[in-house]
């Protein structure tokens, strides 16, 4: 019955799905949407607190503050929490700025030329050498300069209106090279909500020399006029990006992709996710500049994350995002609106999800929606009711093979074969009226004894003498001719 009824119900599952129209799509390759929505522009600053010591005349305090900007490019949200992988020289700034301050404080306070950079000078009057000498980094007993530097990074999402303050992020882990990967986090954790949304990250690179990839960041901070920029790429030869990074190249060498990579790095994408033309997941980060952009690989990234302690997760918004951009790229535009307007409920500020919807509202129900056309198709051809017959006649086999089954399983058989022999009746007398008991081999039926009624004797009857008529035990003359009864 098991067999039977798992048969059944195979074919009429495979006949249902034939009827009903396709309910679900492979993702197509080569989609960036899946992470430009998680790409944020990272500005990173040193703030410096210098207090001058002035002895050369009545001693004064001189305090100065300076915001130095130090790093300006692109990250990568990979926790809904809010985690950014980018690069160290985004996080942290390799100059001192202590001695930038000593050189800005002292030209600004003795009105003496030095330039404002970050190199030791001299100056010719030997007073104030010696006191900007004592102002310089590392701080001694003798110091003439109380230095106090922090660091700050600002992030602001690709969100629509665009974030005018964004929100501080900080360091936790940092590679020791300016293009090795650092971890940064909120400093501010959120509380509640879905959080943001964040990027894929791949296993591994692509080995295959020429593998189509596309670089995703900012130019500048996001605004009105200033949206995430992709730029198409392809990958050298090698396998393994390392700290030293992987090289781009064109393999028709109609375009000079390592200088046209490091010139979007030297304008904003530093630290720019690389996506995989595949399933479109990060694949490492852009790294150099000027005439040689080239790419370090996500084992760097996710060892670094690992480093940190952290764990990229996917959130409620991407799953939402994903299923809708499904469904947009493979043109059912009447069911991605809905999926495009759940995702700006849970992140009202998604850029990328509101220009999706945006376009997917003006293409709903046209000629390019697949939707429309399957609906309006479906009443046309008239499906044949013979599946669904046939279907119904399978079951309804199915289950009557399965009653009659399961009845035969309950029901005890019976075995066949010849009746029991009669029982010995009671031996034979000498007395009169004997009956002869006849034995037979053969089976037959088996008729139901009658009841036997029980009569009075011969000899209790009695007729009358005169006319023969039967009279009654109680009678004393004949009820027909009246003579009188003998007792």
């Amino acid at each position: 019955m098991a067999r039977l009824t798992a048969l059944a119900g195979g074919i009429a599952a495979a006949l249902v799905l034939i009827a009903m129209p396709v309910a679900a799509h492979e993702h197509p390759s080569g989609i960036t949407d899946l992470v430009t929505p998680a790409v944020v522009r990272l500005e990173a600053v040193s703030h410096v607190e210098i207090t001058l010591l002035d002895h050369i005349g009545e001693l004064r305090h001189v305090e100065r503050s300076y915001d130095i900007p130090f790093g300006a490019g692109t990250g990568t949200v990979v926790n809904p929490d809010g985690t950014i992988v980018a690069l160290r020289r985004l996080a942290v700034n390799p100059n001192d700025v202590a001695v930038y301050a000593a050189n800005k404080v002292f030209a600004e306070h003795h009105k003496v030329k030095i330039p404002a950079d970050y190199t030791k000078h001299k100056l010719s009057d030997d007073l104030l050498n010696h006191h900007l000498q004592e102002c310089y980094p590392p701080k001694t007993d003798t110091a003439t300069c109380i230095v106090n530097v922090t660091t700050e990074i600002t992030a602001f999402p690709n969100v629509s209106p665009p974030s005018q303050h964004g929100f501080k992020v900080k360091c936790i882990k940092a590679g020791p090279t300016p293009d090795s990967p650092a971890v940064l986090v909120p400093v501010t954790p959120a509380a509640g909500g879905v959080g943001m949304p964040t990027a894929p990250l791949a296993d591994k690179v692509p080995e295959q020399e020429g593998s189509p990839t596309s670089v995703a960041g900012f130019l500048g901070r996001p605004g009105p006029n200033v949206q995430h920029t992709v730029e198409i790429a392809h990958l050298s030869k090698g396998g393994v990006a390392g700290e030293s990074g992987r090289p781009f190249a064109d393999p028709e060498k109609k375009v000079d992709e390592p200088a046209k990579l490091g010139a979007l790095a030297d304008k904003g994408m530093i630290g720019a996710p690389v996506i995989g033309d595949k399933d479109g997941h990060v694949i490492g980060l852009l790294v150099g500049g000027g005439k040689e952009g080239k790419m370090i690989g996500i084992r760097e990234v996710t060892a670094i994350l690992a480093a940190a302690k952290v764990a990229p997760r996917r959130g409620a918004i991407d799953t939402a995002f994903e299923a809708a951009l499904t469904r947009y790229h493979t043109q059912y535009y009447t069911e991605a609106a809905p999926g495009f307007q759940r995702v700006l409920e849970l992140y009202p500020g998604n850029a990328v999800a509101a220009q999706l919807l945006k376009t997917t509202l003006a293409k709903r129900g046209g000629p390019e929606d697949k939707g429309t056309k399957q609906a309006a198709a479906t009443p046309a051809r008239s499906t044949p009711l013979w599946p669904f017959i046939l279907a119904a006649g399978i079951l309804f086999i199915a289950a009557g093979g399965g009653a009659y089954l399961l009845w035969r399983r309950r029901t005890p058989e019976r075995p066949e074969g010849l009746p029991e022999p009669l029982a010995a009746g009671p031996p034979i007398d000498d007395r009169a009226d004997q009956t002869v008991v006849v034995r037979r081999s053969q089976s037959f039926q088996v008729v139901p004894q009658q009841q036997q009624v029980m009569t009075a004797p011969d000899s209790a009857i009695k007729y009358c003498t005169s006319c023969g008529m039967r009279l009654g035990p109680a009678h004393r003359f004949c009820g027909y001719c009246g003579h009188p009864i003998e007792t």
